[in-house]
């Protein structure tokens, strides 16, 4: 048996290593799949995307997908509670690039061209709704929990008093924004595109 100065198994520390080793890029490896499926969902779809398609964007073999998720549908709701995420934290950027009008600064960064035409890093609903409405609790559970999460943002930032009523208008924005983004990725005519960005964003960002 190798050992060290103080006794101890060198051939039981390596195997401990190895297994911390193996068990981080586990880890790091789960959370590529995770970042790849948000993107992928939202540029293609849910059916746009088969797993195997998925793996290999994320440099990973087929069979890497089984260690780490229970199905396609648990992938899905995982990578919407990502995506989500990681929109509260670029709405958090906004509001604090515009300290003074906050809510100006959210509603002009999701109403924006780069929005519309970056689908894969952009808003769950607006590339994901329609489907996510045929699919399972789980992630109906996901895209409900995120919308919330959205419009408690949206509340803090609308201006007055009444906690209702900062919640109706909440409520407003944030399905108008959304409205607006689908409509204006869907046309072909960039000028009244860009015109539905431009009016929606007028009406609803008056801090």
């Amino acid at each position: 048996m190798m050992s060290d100065i103080y006794g101890h198994d060198l051939r039981n520390c390596k195997e401990i290593e190895a297994m911390r080793v193996s068990r981080d890029q586990a880890a790091l490896n789960r959370e590529r799949v995770l970042d790849t499926a948000a993107r992928l969902f939202r540029e293609r779809g849910f059916n746009g995307v088969g797993v195997a398609d998925l793996m290999a964007s994320a440099g990973l073999t087929h069979g890497a997908f089984y260690r780490q998720f229970e199905s396609k549908e648990d992938l899905m709701t995982q990578a919407c509670e990502r995506a989500y995420k990681g929109l509260r934290e670029r709405w958090s950027e906004a509001a604090a690039r515009k300290p003074d009008k906050p809510l100006t600064g959210v509603v002009a960064s999701y109403l924006s061209t780069a929005h519309r035409d970056s689908p894969g890093e952009g808003c769950v609903v607006a590339a994901l709704g329609s489907e996510a409405a045929r699919e399972g609790p789980a992630l109906r559970r996901a895209i409900t929990d995120g919308t919330r999460a959205q419009l408690d943002v949206l509340t803090e930032l609308v201006p007055g008093e009444a906690h209702s009523a900062k919640r109706q208008r909440a409520v407003v924005t944030l399905a108008a924004m959304i409205g607006a983004l689908v409509l204006a990725r869907a046309l072909d005519d960039e000028a009244l595109s860009k015109e539905l960005l431009r009016s929606v964003k007028a009406a609803v960002s008056q801090d």
